[in-house]
């Protein structure tokens, strides 16, 4: 049945391409973003992980141009708040994109930090670009570097998410790669009885998957207080 199992297929994306393909691929990501909101689940969830959120240090896993760092960035800022985001990723061209910001080259899958170096550790619409057991390895290493907790966010495979993207592509004019990997990637997503069952496999305490708006599967996990 249509969506009822997680799609293998590898994005054209997930390969490395050249600086000037990123950029358009990065410009054509942001443009469907802001339309749906992406940050939001972060602007609500974080402060509930957190806590006391004035001031936060953040780790942004798989965080390619660093949009979101950046949207979160500015969202804390007008609130008066000081939130520093680290972004990480495996491809080096994709962190040159956003200079001046604090980039980390590496995997997620072996974050390269100290435990408990940041207070919480994000990562959106990622997670779905691994395999089942690339993700519990990715939750184990989160939950070690975050002193607060994580909240990873990644798309809800449904159809009815798939034809709101498709409808939106074809209204936004996205062609070719962007445009077949966008839709890929509710093949690749998840449902909420999946990502939970990776993060028992992974033995994350405290754990919450759940739906947002119908068109979200998150993860949270809080750490309980010292």
């Amino acid at each position: 049945m249509f969506l009822s199992r997680r799609s293998r297929q590898v994005e054209y994306f997930d390969a490395e391409r050249s600086t000037t393909e990123l950029a358009a691929f990065f410009k054509s990501l942001g443009r469907v973003n802001c339309a749906l909101g992406f940050s939001k689940p972060f602007e609500d969830l974080l402060p509930e992980i957190a806590g006391v959120c004035q001031s936060l240090s953040i780790l942004d896993l798989g965080a390619g141009d660093g949009m979101l760092g950046k949207t979160l960035s500015a969202w804390a800022g007008e609130r008066g708040w000081d939130w520093r985001i680290t972004n990480l990723d495996v491809n080096l061209a994709a962190l040159e994109l956003n200079p001046g910001a604090r980039n980390v080259a590496g995997s997620a899958l072996a974050l390269p930090f100290r435990a408990n170096s940041f207070d919480v550790v994000t990562a959106s619409q990622m997670a779905h670009h691994l395999s089942d057991e690339e993700v519990v390895r990715l939750l184990r290493d989160a939950w070690r570097v975050a002193r607060k907790g994580i909240l990873i966010c990644d798309i809800h495979r449904t159809l009815l998410v798939y034809c709101t993207l498709w409808f939106l592509l074809r209204a936004q004019h996205h062609t070719g790669p962007f445009y077949q990997d966008a839709l890929l990637s509710v093949k690749r997503s998840w449902r909420v009885c999946e990502l939970g069952k990776l993060a028992k496999t992974a033995e994350i305490p405290n754990v919450q998957v759940s739906i947002l708006s119908r068109a979200r599967v998150v993860l949270k996990a809080a750490k309980q207080p010292t």
